[in-house]
């Protein structure tokens, strides 16, 4: 008899496989790294079938380690990295460009002139301010710039979609081009009202609409795994939903006014809003939470492009460090920062900022700045960054916000998370499961073939781990001040 769900977490900087048992207890895991391309500056892709290959060599791991056969799995569940996107031949499966990532800026200037002549219509539609960071823009510069599109939208060949719709694709052996609300929404191309593609949006862009995926319901049939495609796995897939809001599903965060926030590659913090979307006046993301059974839940997202990657940089680009493990240690080892702020705006700034055209900076060097200073200071611009998000979250809300759940792999990090409840000056909860995007999914899942109700979810969270606020206000006020300055000095420093 089947017994496990497949929760498919697919990252920016890797895939996670998941097995849950029928009380979504986590059995086993598996994981494997993809890579980032960076072609020109500005630029991020990743190469859709290294992805593919990084979901069937994490999902093998995870059934290796549970000794799970193809037919132990009773549904799979997935998220996905979320605005990135590709095209593909829907015949042969093959990709007519690399996937053009989220963080990617190469559409910064497209996006700066759809806003200046458009961006009261996108605002009324998809209540989405045009930027790069969203799918739109990247499907029209694919479309512009391969020849090949051209030929395959002729012969109705051409299909495009974020990484759900493309994993689907292979998962389902090309049988199933599909998506859901969450994903949709962030494309910048989904009207929030009909909660359908939009075709006035689409034209606008010169995007057929017949080359996107069907949207609809984030727990429902989406298809059968195909046995010759998936590692001899033939079940139904339940779930798709965009990664940060299956950690808000995971975090048990379904009624209105609960928070969450995921410490990733990024860091995305999610507000549960109910069924009004609220249009934010302080620079936040409205978007669908999840949509079930035909009716949607919004929430308000706040996101940071660099967080985890900041200590991977440190780690590939710098050397300082050899794992993300040595980070807290060596925080903890100096007793301040010593004046140094580092502002990671690798891809420029994300909420509230929204400058793409930020640089990463580093600023209050001095002759006694030493290895643990950069390292500290790296751990503390996560903290800043997201203290600046629950500030804005608070306005749009119109209501203080006194407790935070946090999940993702830095909630193993002790100072971060310390340093966190400090700048936040509220107590912060970490769940059971530090998984709990891809718990998310495959509950989801169990949803969507009828084996879970969507309430259940609020059991899903439990505290494993707790921090509570120990510095002064002063004090907090004083580190805050500087964040604020650094980030002023980083923001309009490409020009081109």
């Amino acid at each position: 008899m089947s017994k496990y769900f497949l929760g498919i977490d697919q990252g920016t900087t890797g895939v996670t496989a998941m097995l849950f048992d029928k009380g979504f207890s986590p059995v086993a895991r598996g994981y494997c790294e993809i890579t980032q391309y960076y072609p020109q500056n500005g630029w991020v892709e990743h190469d859709p079938e290294n992805i593919w290959q990084a979901l069937l060599t994490a999902t093998r791991e995870a059934m290796e380690k549970a000794t799970a056969t193809p037919d132990d799995i009773l549904a799979i569940g997935m998220d996905h990295e979320g605005e990135s996107v590709a095209l593909w031949d829907r015949e042969t499966g093959k990709p007519v460009y690399p996937a053009i990532v989220w963080q990617d800026k190469r559409t910064a200037a497209r996006a700066k002139e759809l806003d200046a002549a458009y961006g009261d219509l996108f605002r009324q539609k998809t209540a989405l301010t045009p930027d790069s960071y969203f799918s739109a823009t990247k499907i029209e510069w694919i479309l512009q710039n391969l020849p090949v599109c051209n030929e395959l939208l002729a012969q109705k060949r051409l299909i495009a979609g974020n990484m759900d719709a493309w994993l689907l694709y292979k998962m389902t052996g090309g049988k199933a081009h599909k998506t859901d609300a969450s994903t949709a929404s962030r494309t910048m191309l989904y009207n929030m009202e009909s909660g359908t593609w939009d075709g006035e949006l689409c034209a606008l862009l010169g995007i057929d609409v017949a080359i996107l995926p069907e949207v609809g319901d984030s727990a429902r049939h989406f298809g059968t795994a195909c046995p010759d495609a998936f590692l001899g796995i033939h079940a139904p897939i339940g779930a798709m939903l965009n990664d940060q809001q299956a950690a808000l599903l995971g975090q048990g965060c379904i009624e209105k006014g609960m928070l969450k926030t995921t410490y990733g590659t990024g860091c995305f913090m999610l507000m549960n809003t109910g069924d009004t979307p609220i249009t934010s006046q302080n620079g936040l993301v409205t978007t669908v939470a999840w949509q079930i059974n035909g009716k949607r839940t919004y929430a308000l997202d706040g996101g940071i492009y660099i967080a985890g990657a900041a200590t991977q940089w440190l780690r590939d680009g710098l050397g300082i460090i050899s794992s993300a493990k040595e980070s807290a240690p060596l925080a903890m080892s100096i007793p301040d920062n010593g004046g140094l702020y580092f502002v990671p705006a690798f891809s420029g700034l994300a909420a509230p900022h929204w400058d793409p055209y930020a640089r990463g900076m580093m600023i209050g060097l001095t002759g006694g700045t030493t290895r643990a200073h950069i390292v500290r200071a790296t751990e503390e611009s996560i903290a800043y960054q997201v203290a600046d998000l629950v500030t804005a979250m608070e306005r749009d809300a119109g209501t203080p916000i006194t407790l935070m759940r946090c999940d993702g792999g830095a909630v193993h990090d002790q100072f971060l998370m310390q340093f966190q409840s400090d700048m936040l000056n509220i107590p912060l909860e970490i769940p059971t499961c530090a998984e709990a995007t891809a718990q998310g999914a495959a509950f989801a899942a169990a949803v969507g073939i009828g084996m879970a109700a969507f309430q259940d979810a609020k059991a899903l969270f439990a505290v494993k781990t707790s921090y509570t606020p120990t510095m002064n206000a002063s004090e907090r006020a004083r580190l805050q001040n500087g964040w604020h300055r650094a980030v002023e000095r980083a923001k309009g420093w490409q020009t081109d």
